[in-house]
């Protein structure tokens, strides 16, 4: 694999763990071509248009695990649509049966890793991304497999309408400041804190996943960063 290949790379961990239960591979095999985005073909200029109900306005979230946050934001937001990246098929089969469970018809999903996904957007074309807990990579051998860096943020900046928010979420004090300084050296985006309450609390709306439990549990305090693009 080349160089340029690895690192236009988001996604660096396993893609399966435990074998499937039948209805978790029934659900991958029939619900998800239902729902998967086709980034085969040129992307609409009107992504709303890839719901089969109205949507206002179309939201990200990158690596959503078993989908919690996904499907609760889905259910609250009926007139946003939703679009999930996640590589990981045990992470995949949950949220489909979610899915099905809620009977939700404003997700879309990308069963791949999501930088193909974010060039396949078009410009401007996404009110929000979310990125809850994504991997720290600890060691300083493997920060450069992190998913914030200075050329993705360039890229996220692409796909966000003025006024957009990337939201972020992580229990690693490093990885906050990490993207805490990559973010406030763009000169596309601003961070949107007043206080301290900004980035010790969760935005409204914001739904704890079991990982993000399990962090409190261990007395891992969680920092939330919200930035604005211009």
């Amino acid at each position: 694999m080349s160089s340029n290949v690895q690192q236009s790379r988001a996604f660096f961990s396993r893609r399966k763990g435990h074998k499937l239960r039948p209805r978790q591979a029934q659900l991958i095999e029939a619900l998800l071509p239902q729902l998967a985005i086709d980034i085969s073909r040129p992307a609409p200029a009107d992504l709303r248009t890839l719901f089969p109900v109205p949507v206002a306005d179309v939201a990200l979230e990158i690596g959503f695990g078993g989908g919690e946050s996904l499907i609760a934001q889905a259910l609250t937001l009926p007139t946003t649509g939703f679009l999930g990246v996640e590589p990981f098929i045990n992470g995949m089969a949950k949220a489909l049966a979610g899915i099905e469970r809620g009977g939700l018809r404003n997700i879309r999903l990308h069963f791949d890793d999501a930088v193909s996904l974010i060039a396949w957007l078009p410009e401007a074309s996404l009110t929000r991304i979310e990125l809850v807990h994504p991997d720290p990579w600890p060691k300083r051998r493997h920060w450069k497999r992190r998913f914030v860096q200075d050329e993705m943020i360039a890229r996220l900046a692409r796909i966000l309408r003025p006024g957009g928010e990337f939201r972020f979420v992580t229990d690693i004090a490093d990885y906050a400041a990490w993207t805490l300084l990559r973010f406030l050296r763009s000169e596309q985006f601003q961070w949107t804190a007043q206080g301290a309450d900004d980035w010790r609390k969760p935005w409204p709306g914001f739904t704890p996943t079991r990982y993000h439990a399990k962090a409190a549990q261990e007395a891992r305090a969680s920092c939330f960063l919200v930035f604005r693009k211009f």
